[in-house]
């Protein structure tokens, strides 16, 4: 069984003490190609450093995340876009619209979100999308976008059954995580509503542990229980869980199958 963990930031400072050990954890169980995410110029060389250590398990992306557009977001911004030709990169994000703490930097998270999303595409490569209490907004900006033809995935999705029909609609994948695990989720209903070909999982390691871990440091292995979870929701077995989404994955990151 192999599993593509399609947001993990394994290079997370959470990680400093036992990082490899994690890795080879992850390895071990099955899940042999991770994702990593950007987030800012601040975290950006250890993201690629752990990339170098693991190029045949680590796979980063380059962007700037909402929550770090602030006063100083043209900085990041230009930052961001000099880079960018330097990076041997498989995607764009984490990438998106986050209002869960304020409203302040609303235009300027929209401003650097679509023009991401724009280069991305003139790349041909894939976004990852952050959405948190901002999807009519994010579905909004996405809109607002030239070339109306997108590839890539919806994070740590929480939305509702209608807004994951309007993200497909777009050409999105849902990405799943650990909150699938959670009693107080609605995830399963969006799991049996959706296509399978239109579903990744991920695990969004350090945060969003799944049961039974739920409260301790998330590793990108769990996604396994994420796997597990979804099988038992889909009346599946684990393997096919993680054949349909690991073919869904290769496809979104352009990633070969025989890497593994």
């Amino acid at each position: 069984m192999y599993i593509v963990n399609t947001h993990s930031h394994v290079y997370d400072e959470a990680f400093d003490d036992d990082r490899d050990e994690v890795i080879q954890r992850a390895i071990d169980s099955g899940v042999t190609k991770l994702i990593l995410p950007d987030i800012d110029s601040t975290s950006r060389e250890r993201m690629f450093s752990v990339a170098q250590q693991y190029p045949q398990t680590c796979f980063p992306m380059l962007g700037v995340h909402p929550t770090s557009v602030g006063e100083g977001f043209q900085k990041e911004l230009d930052t961001f876009f000099a880079e960018l030709p330097q990076r041997k990169i498989v995607g764009i994000g984490e990438i998106g619209i986050d209002l869960y703490w304020d409203k302040i930097f609303l235009e300027e998270q929209i401003e650097v979100f679509t023009q991401q999303v724009i280069v991305a595409q003139e790349r041909n490569l894939p976004i990852v999308t952050h959405v948190r209490k901002a999807f009519n907004e994010t579905y909004k900006a996405l809109r607002t976008v030239p070339t109306q033809e997108f590839k890539g995935i919806f994070h740590c999705f929480s939305g509702s059954k209608e807004e994951a029909f309007k993200v497909i609609d777009m050409g999105f994948h849902i990405g799943i995580g650990g909150v699938l695990t959670f009693k107080t989720s609605h995830l399963d209903e969006i799991v049996k509503a959706i296509p399978r070909e239109k579903i990744v999982l991920e695990t969004d390691d350090p945060y969003l542990t799944p049961v039974p871990h739920r409260g301790k440091r998330n590793e990108p292995g769990y996604v396994t229980l994420v796997a597990e979870k979804m099988a038992e929701i889909l009346n599946c077995r684990t393997e096919e869980v993680a054949d349909f989404t690991t073919e869904n994955a290769l496809k979104i990151f352009n990633l070969n199958e025989s890497d593994f």
